[in-house]
């Protein structure tokens, strides 16, 4: 019997290598039976601009669909596209517990960092619960920031059913193993660091960013450590086993430059990503075809949220 996995993507500006070694290989890898949605809905916590969200969910789309992600396969839609999500949020709101929401780490850290507590920022876990039972998902794949997101969602799940009855299935939280990709500069690498190597971004100005990749000073014939070197670690993403030996040899043995590195790693994500570009290109040149594509998969993920929304409905007597 399979099982339905769920995942969510922020549309918070451009994909980037850590998006996709995180998150985006392991959705299209498992896309069967998925469902996979661009959370324009939670990116209102975050982004006032509404030119920028309606392009962020353009690029975001185009990016999953050229890099494999078959709608055939998965479903694929725009959060915004279900409004019985909404419905549904609400209908939970009013069996969760301030406390409970208090506890959650997204709010309390982004208030300890002297933003101003708005109610949809505190709220947004009731939504995330709602994205996730709305298609009685079996999995939820997520990483250990996100893992009490999770578990808020069963909170509220069972204090649902406590007092309704059984109404929604409980998801299972897997948690991946993360991967720290870093960025140019070392760090972990995120948009808002500006330490990012974009997916589809290519030509002259990826060769720029690759190039700048911060290293030590150690010359050309003095061997190098391959462990603590920021372009290896790049580079193990996006080469096989043996080339990634071979580099690391060639590290230890001196004689082997950071130019060179570089270089290589530049190669490689050109043939990693460069047979998508032009198919990324074909479908940000035609909008009404991507919007069409974001359609099907929302009307597919509508016809699920209605069955559980009549569900939890009936059960609270607004039927």
């Amino acid at each position: 019997m399979s099982q339905r996995y769920l995942s969510g993507v922020q549309p918070s500006g451009e994909l980037h290598l850590g998006n996709y070694i995180g998150a985006m290989r392991h959705h299209i890898e498992a896309q069967d039976d998925a469902y996979y949605f661009i959370a324009d809905y939670h990116a209102l916590t975050s982004l006032g601009d509404a030119e920028a969200l309606r392009q962020n969910v353009r690029h975001v789309a185009a990016a999953y669909l050229a890099l494999g992600l078959d709608p055939a396969r998965a479903t694929f839609f725009r959060q915004s596209d279900v409004p019985e999500v909404c419905e549904l949020t609400w209908l939970l709101s009013n069996v969760a517990a301030m406390g409970l929401l208090e506890r959650a780490h997204s709010y309390k850290d982004k208030i300890a960092k002297g933003l101003q507590p708005k109610v949809g920022l505190f709220t947004y876990p009731i939504l995330m619960a709602a994205d996730i039972l709305a298609y009685d998902s079996d999995v939820v794949p997520v990483g250990k920031d996100q893992a009490q997101h999770l578990e808020i969602t069963r909170d509220l799940a069972i204090a649902f059913n406590a007092l309704y009855g059984e109404t929604f299935k409980l998801p299972r939280i897997v948690l991946g193993t993360p991967e720290l990709v870093p960025g140019i500069d070392g760090e972990k690498m995120s948009k808002s660091y500006n330490n990012t190597l974009p997916i589809f971004t290519r030509g002259k100005a990826l060769k720029s960013l690759v190039m700048s990749i911060k290293t030590d000073s150690k010359g050309l014939d003095e061997p190098k450590d391959p462990d603590t070197c920021t372009v290896y670690k790049l580079y193990t993403f996006v080469a096989s086993p043996a080339e990634q030996a071979e580099m690391a040899a060639a590290y230890r043995a001196g004689g082997y430059g950071y130019g060179h590195a570089k270089l290589a790693l530049l190669k490689k994500l050109e043939e990693t990503f460069g047979p998508a570009y032009e198919r990324y290109d074909a479908l940000l040149a035609r909008p009404d075809d991507l919007e069409d594509r974001l359609r099907v998969g929302a009307t597919r993920a509508r016809a699920e949220a209605q069955i559980v929304l009549g569900r939890a409905r009936r059960a609270c007597g607004l039927d």
